[in-house]
């Protein structure tokens, strides 16, 4: 009767050491997950704000351009030189286009949190396996 009892001790023992560790390691993810969900939404907005600035200077910039280029071509044909600029400003929209298809492809958000999760559920079933 006393083993049972032994048995018991340390299987509450057991449980409440694995409960604890469990716990720990629930709070260092969400900690992690939490750090991360930070420098994601700090990026984007840094990002974004780049973004904006090179589309506000490109913007003026192209402008300019397309004056500079209209003035000096007009003469000569203004149908070609609207078509040119068209065909020349197709041709940059397309290929930003598709670097962007590419780079969202290739997003990874919380990457080091859902491997970190991954290994830990790996020890779990290696453990309770």
């Amino acid at each position: 009767m006393e083993t049972s009892a032994a048995t018991l001790g340390q299987l509450a023992t057991t449980s409440k050491m694995f409960v604890r560790r469990l716990a720990t390691i629930g709070e260092n993810r969400l900690e992690l997950l939490a750090v991360e969900v930070q420098e994601e939404r700090e990026r984007i907005l840094r990002a974004f704000l780049l973004a904006l600035g090179v589309a506000t200077f490109g913007l003026l910039a192209g402008l300019t351009f397309t004056a500079t280029i209209a003035v000096l071509l007009w003469t000569w044909s203004p149908w070609a030189a609207l078509l040119a600029l068209t065909l020349l400003y197709g041709a940059g929209g397309i290929y930003l286009y598709r670097r962007l298809i590419g780079v969202m492809r290739n997003w990874q958000t919380l990457s080091a949190s859902l491997e970190q999760l991954r290994k830990d559920r790996a020890c779990l079933e290696s453990i309770l396996a």
